[in-house]
């Protein structure tokens, strides 16, 4: 299974840098994840948060494949537990790639949400998008581990 995950920002903090990499080592055998930092668009150069939306939405596009599943996570998205979030992601096994996007701070433009397979919520709590990065990437972890009937999950 490929897995790629496209985040804007950067990961400015070590501790979270320190986890993020400690997951990544962990999925190593078990699918391949790529994670594509993109920067961020800075309101300051655009003058508008609609601005920064579609700009930042346009860029994401760009790197995506006709072909890629796009999981798009959205405080409006559909919510799964651990257990569903796992039958669902082994159910896309043979697909060429998946492609999670966390969007940026003011969110994803309309012709993105279109583009998107899913658009899937963390939770109802908000997080930051650096916690929402960690978040992901440790239920991905998760939800490998419930396929191949291991115990991290209990």
């Amino acid at each position: 299974m490929q897995i790629k995950i496209i985040q804007l920002g950067k990961d400015k903090d070590r501790w979270l840098t320190e986890a993020i990499s400690e997951y990544l080592k962990r999925l190593r055998p078990l699918c391949r994840l790529q994670i594509q930092q993109m920067p961020d668009i800075s309101i300051k150069q655009t003058g508008t948060k609609e601005i920064v939306i579609q700009k930042e939405s346009q860029s994401i596009m760009d790197k995506l494949d006709v072909d890629d599943y796009l999981i798009l996570l959205d405080e409006t998205g559909e919510e799964k537990n651990s257990l569903e979030f796992s039958e669902f992601l082994t159910s896309l096994y043979d697909r060429k790639k998946i492609v999670f996007v966390i969007g940026g701070v003011y969110g994803t433009s309309d012709e993105l949400k279109r583009r998107a397979d899913l658009m899937l919520s963390l939770s109802r709590l908000t997080f930051t998008h650096r916690m929402a990065r960690l978040i992901l990437i440790e239920q991905i972890y998760r939800a490998m581990m419930i396929a191949k009937g291991r115990s991290y999950h209990v």
